[in-house]
């Protein structure tokens, strides 16, 4: 196993790691609330139908901002090429998988199944959607308008969350991991593209 190899593999096994511990903040903080951050999440054919749906307009925006020319888009562009690109770029699609997976779901379980719950307890439906939200645009604080647009993804996966008969978690997070799994893709072949140009461009 060569150095950048095992780099790839030792980012990946960390980020999985990582993601996973929170669902164990979440059980450890809804001990502390007395809130169930699994209540919500059950299965559902209906949730989950919802979740791929629901995941379209949001590879839509995806595309949408990878085209905008502005400089604070192709700042968080070139962000995460540079931070994920090299890391990732040697995964298999399934280990893209299985990080959006976990990504998705432990995320959800401890900002929708834990944080907004206990925020809409404590001040209200309203102050806790935005609130639960307003947080998780910080947790992702790449930069201002990342901040920004998280917030707003962050708005429409609670909002997806309340789509259906009564409240269900697995909505957002087959949202949640469907998209990051799509961005994961797309920015790695952004990444391996890029590479073999300058390969390429480096050859006499």
């Amino acid at each position: 196993m060569n150095q950048s190899t095992f780099k790839s593999r030792d980012f990946f096994l960390k980020a999985c790691c990582f993601e996973a511990s929170l669902i164990l903040v979440a059980l450890i903080l809804g001990g502390i609330a007395g809130i169930n951050p699994f209540a919500k999440l059950f299965f559902s054919e209906a949730a989950i139908l919802y979740g791929i749906i629901g995941t379209a307009p949001m590879i839509v925006l995806f595309h949408l901002a990878e085209l905008r020319q502005q400089e604070a888009f192709q700042k968080i562009r070139r962000l995460l090429l540079e931070t994920l690109g090299p890391s990732l770029h040697r995964r298999h699609w399934a280990d893209l998988l299985m990080l959006a997976a976990i990504a998705g779901l432990s995320e959800e379980i401890l900002f929708r199944g834990l944080i907004q719950p206990w925020l809409e307890a404590v001040l209200g439906m309203r102050a806790g959607l935005v609130g639960c939200n307003v947080l998780f645009g910080l947790a992702h604080a790449v930069t201002p308008l990342y901040t920004f647009l998280a917030f707003l993804i962050g708005i429409y996966l609670s909002l997806s969350m309340d789509y259906g008969v009564e409240r269900n978690l697995l909505t957002p997070v087959v949202i949640h991991a469907l998209y990051d799994f799509w961005a994961f893709w797309a920015l790695i072949k952004t990444y391996r593209l890029n590479r073999t140009k300058r390969e390429f461009g480096d050859k006499p």
